[in-house]
Order: C-alpha cells, then sequence, then structure tokens
C-alpha cells in the first residue's frame, strides 16, 4: 500500500511518473535495453536530456543566453562550483538564513572573503532578514542566497536586488513557484524535493558570467565544460534525469508553475490555517517568512513529539520526524504530495489532539 511521504528529501515522487518509469525499466523507447542500461552516448538517451532541458526552459521562462545542466554531486557539491566559477575578485556576500545557507557560506570562505551580510541566527533561523536593509558589498562577485530553508521552514518572499549577480540555491523550492530567471546570474538545485530522485543537480547559469572559471576550478566542476558538452562530458545520472524529464511534462500537462503553485498554495494554507487555530501545534516561523514546501510543528512537549511520529507513521503518514537540529514534526509538502495527503494529516492531527490533550 502507498503511504503519504512528507520526507524532505528524498521526497515523494508523483505516481503516475512511478509507474511509467516501471514501464521502461525493462524496455526503454523500443532499445530493448533497461532505461538504467542505456548509454549515455544513446541516441535515445540524448533525446532525454535535450527533451528535459527544453521543458525547463519552456516551464521557467528561461533566457536564450543561459546555460542549462545536470550535473552530479548534490547542491552541497555546488557550494564549492559557485566560488571556483564566480569568484574572480575574491570577494562575495552571503546572506545565511539556514544550516545550507551557513553550509553555503563556509564553503566560501574557503576560496576567499566571503561576506556575511545577513543572518538569521539570532532566532533560531524562524525569519528572512528584510532584504532592502541588508548592505551588500560593491565590490562582490555575487550574492549568494537560499530561497527557501528545507529544516526550519522559511523562504524568500521578497529577493534582494543587487549590483553582483545573484546566486540562489532552489533545493527545495525550484519549480514551485513562478520567478524571473533574468533576475538570477546562477539557480541550482538538488533534484531530489521537487524534480527527481538523488543523483542530479540541476544549474541555471547566464553563459557571460562562466567563461573564466578559477584556474583551480576542477574541469567537472567547470560550467562552461558542462555547458559545451550539453550535460554529457562524463556518464551523467541518467536515471535521475529520465524521471526529471517525466516529472517536466507532468507538470506542462497541469499547466505549468502557475497551477502548481495555486496547488502549492493551497495546500500550505490548510495546514498552517489548522495549527494556527489550534493551542496544541506550534509552527514558531515568522508568518510572513512561512515556507509552503517545508512546515515544521511541534506539540507541548518532546514525548508527545515522539508518540505522534509513531502513531502518524502506523496510519500511513511516514517521514513526519523533524530534522534533528529543530526536533518536533516537519510536514514537506512538494509538489508531488497530493491535496489528500495534506488532508490526511490535518484529519489525523485533530484526531491526535482530541486524544492527547
Amino acid at each position: 500500500m502507498r503511504v503519504y511521504n512528507f520526507a524532505a528529501g528524498p521526497s515523494t515522487l508523483p505516481e503516475e511518473v512511478l509507474a511509467e518509469a516501471q514501464r521502461d525499466l525493462l524496455d526503454f523507447a523500443g532499445t530493448g535495453m533497461s532505461v538504467t542500461e542505456i548509454s549515455h552516448r544513446n541516441k535515445a538517451f540524448e533525446a532525454v536530456v535535450n527533451e528535459a532541458n527544453a521543458l525547463l526552459r519552456e516551464l521557467m521562462g528561461i533566457p536564450e543566453d543561459y546555460a542549462v545542466m545536470f550535473v552530479q554531486g548534490g547542491a552541497s557539491q555546488q557550494f564549492a562550483a559557485v566560488p571556483l566559477n564566480l569568484m574572480h575578485t575574491g570577494k562575495a556576500d552571503y546572506m545565511v538564513t539556514g544550516n545550507f545557507a551557513k553550509k553555503a557560506w563556509q564553503e566560501g570562505k574557503i576560496y576567499g572573503n566571503a561576506v556575511k551580510v545577513a543572518d538569521s541566527s539570532d532566532k533560531t533561523y524562524t525569519y528572512i532578514p528584510d532584504v532592502d536593509e541588508v548592505t551588500f558589498s560593491d565590490d562582490a562577485d555575487y550574492v549568494h542566497i537560499t530561497s527557501n530553508n528545507t529544516i526550519f521552514g522559511t523562504r524568500f518572499t521578497k529577493f534582494p536586488e543587487t549590483k553582483a549577480p545573484l546566486v540562489a540555491d532552489m533545493s527545495s523550492d525550484i519549480l514551485s513557484r513562478e520567478i524571473d530567471v533574468s533576475k538570477f546570474g546562477v539557480i541550482y538545485a538538488g533534484a531530489q524535493k521537487n524534480v527527481a530522485p538523488a543523483g542530479v543537480t540541476i544549474v541555471i547559469a547566464k553563459r557571460e558570467l562562466i567563461q573564466s572559471p578559477l584556474d583551480i576550478c576542477p574541469t567537472m566542476l567547470r560550467w562552461k565544460v558542462q555547458d559545451e558538452n550539453n550535460s554529457l562530458y562524463n556518464t551523467p545520472p541518467c536515471f535521475p534525469i529520465y524521471i526529471a524529464m517525466l516529472v517536466l511534462r507532468r507538470l506542462k500537462k497541469l499547466g505549468g508553475i502557475k497551477a502548481i503553485n495555486e496547488i502549492n498554495e493551497y495546500k500550505a494554507k490548510m495546514l498552517y490555517d489548522f495549527i494556527d487555530s489550534s493551542d496544541f501545534y506550534t509552527n514558531s516561523v515568522v508568518k510572513k517568512d512561512r515556507s509552503i514546501m517545508n512546515v515544521p510543528f511541534v506539540t507541548p512537549n518532546a514525548d508527545l513529539d515522539a508518540k505522534f511520529v509513531k502513531e502518524a507513521g502506523a496510519a500511513g503518514l511516514v517521514s513526519l520526524k523533524g530534522h534533528r537540529l529543530v526536533g518536533g514534526m516537519r510536514a514537506s509538502i512538494y509538489n508531488a504530495m497530493p491535496v489528500e495527503g495534506v488532508a490526511a494529516l490535518v484529519d489525523f492531527m485533530k484526531k491526535f489532539e482530541l486524544a492527547n490533550k
């Protein structure tokens, strides 16, 4: 029996996508080979990369002068790739709004002067600093942000306007809401939350910015090389790219990012409205900064939290345990989480509250 999987990543995938992939596990595109066996040099797989690239461009409105790449190593590897490709004068600004934003900043410090221009750790990353009040460096090579905070449940509802190219880690909210890609120099995202299984990372970069990586940049991390080779410089993560293509097809069929954003806002409102109406559950995030992808919450005490997670799992609502840095519970309600799943969670929360007050 399928359960409702609220994991932060790897996360739930659309059931129809999994069914189609199941069919292709034995014979992909008439090749007589599994999609997991096919060579990345096979024309059938090159078509997969090309379609995934074209769909992503169409759905996100990516300008022609931007490269779209499917690379390995996860978003965490891009913490190093960003300065290795962009930190030409040795200085960059970072807004530290969560655990992964902090890790990106710490990695940036290895390669130059990574300046922490904003930090919300004073209130346990439960808010996003006002971007209009942040002082950015005049001589920075780029400004780095993490658009959605997976662990603590915050997001940028307004992006900073910066003189330097804006770089955004969008791992946990890419394709969930409409954005103007032209306002960013680079966008990158681990795919295992909204797009595909773990193993592939999407990098979208303005081509004029990626022509001169640092001399010490490894070949595999050079975005220019990945772009020039259509993400096929070496054997890529073929299966995750294939799943990404299927997910992008489905998203287009649903009506694109505008349509899925309306669904995401509806799901998040359903859950937040119930939490706010309850005197049993608490969400500590500043309301205007709440994520619509990751919703952390707690009961009155840790023992009840543990009981909640156990009983929810028995009811088919799994992976609700909060991150170890936060505790409590966290419901990750990415694009593939159906409205019915959130409704089932709210229904369980109501029953648990009544039984444990």
